[in-house]
């Protein structure tokens, strides 16, 4: 009666040994267990587990695949995958199985599964590769200060990305993005006298999250969008108020904030109106001064007229600016 061949594939991702109870019986009642290597993460989690495992060493793709299908002719075989899947193995097993006459029950078996966010380990893992001794000698020398403009330039494309309404590119975009919060903090867990990593990065942020939130993670009451709004307004004043006065911020002290503190002096000019607008609207100030001729009143009323009606003006420029684009294409084709 012909035996069995289990495939045993697992996360690479996540703590090795961290099986499902079915993948753990299956290799109990395994009447062998082999592996590539011994430092194989899976291989070496089953050893210390008090299992044995065999292992073969490098073999081709074909030639493990006969292997394998020989022995679960009269046992039960669990072949413990390899960090890199090994590449070819299923479909040679396929073959194999087209092949016999009476080929052994096959299974592939899952024994841990990648969770949300795993392939945020790989980010982290390819960033430190690139800034170690013996990676690449462009990332080993970047600083914090070189790589702001990268930092600019991909958050722009990002936003153009998104505005274009192509998946794709919006993905990559946002990849981008996003290799410049695991650069910098790579750069950061360097620093002589005040390190911090991916990880204090990470778990500022979840703090932060859970703090404004409390609609969700406490007890508070927002029910709307405009009251989370507030909550939040409220939360980072008290935030603020916490801090240190900080000179190098536009605005007043001593709990006398002006309409500019906290927001970043490179902001462009219709986004940072378009805070300043809603500072001075949750204020209860009223309409704005009458513009006094002056062309950048005048923006700034246009920008207020803008929020009355719901409209983005930032976006809104934006997308003016493409249909002009559009528009001079069209007349030289």
């Amino acid at each position: 009666m012909p035996g069995r061949l289990t495939l045993l594939v697992g996360s690479p991702r996540i703590a090795p040994g961290l099986f499902t109870r079915v993948a753990w019986q299956t290799l109990d009642a395994a009447t062998v267990v082999l592996a590539r290597e011994a430092d194989e993460p899976l291989a070496d989690a089953v050893l210390q587990a008090g299992l044995e495992v065999t292992h073969l060493g490098e073999v081709s793709a074909p030639a493990l695949a006969r292997d394998l299908m020989d022995r679960a002719a009269t046992a039960d075989v669990v072949w413990v995958a390899s960090a890199d899947g090994d590449p070819g193995l299923t479909d040679a097993v396929a073959s194999e199985v087209s092949r016999l006459g009476e080929p052994p029950e096959v299974e592939v078996l899952v024994a841990s599964w990648d969770v949300p966010g795993s392939r945020l380990l790989d980010v982290v893992a390819v960033m430190d590769r690139l800034r170690s001794p013996g990676g690449c000698p462009w990332d080993a020398e970047q600083t914090h200060e070189s790589l702001v403009k990268y930092l600019i330039e991909e958050s722009h494309e990002a936003a153009e990305a998104i505005e274009s309404g192509d998946r794709d590119h919006i993905r990559e975009e946002l990849g981008d993005v996003l290799l410049q919060v695991a650069f910098q903090s790579r750069v950061a867990q360097e620093h002589a006298s005040e390190p911090f990593d991916i990880d204090d990065v990470a778990g500022t942020l979840v703090e932060k999250l859970v703090r404004r939130h409390p609609h969700v993670f406490s007890d508070g009451d927002a029910s709307t969008p405009a009251e989370v709004e507030a909550t939040w307004e409220q939360i980072k004043a008290a935030e603020r108020a916490a801090k240190p006065a900080d000179p190098g911020h536009p605005g007043g002290e001593g709990g006398h904030e002006g309409l500019l503190h906290g927001i970043p002096r490179s902001l462009p000019s219709l986004i940072a109106a378009e805070k300043v607008l809603a500072r001075w609207e949750r204020g209860g100030r009223g309409s704005l001064p009458e513009p006094d001729g002056g062309i950048g009143a005048e923006l700034l009323a246009l920008v207020a007229r803008a929020r009355a009606l719901g409209v983005d003006a930032d976006a809104e420029l934006r997308r003016a600016l493409r249909d002009l684009d559009a528009e001079v294409r069209a007349d030289r084709t």
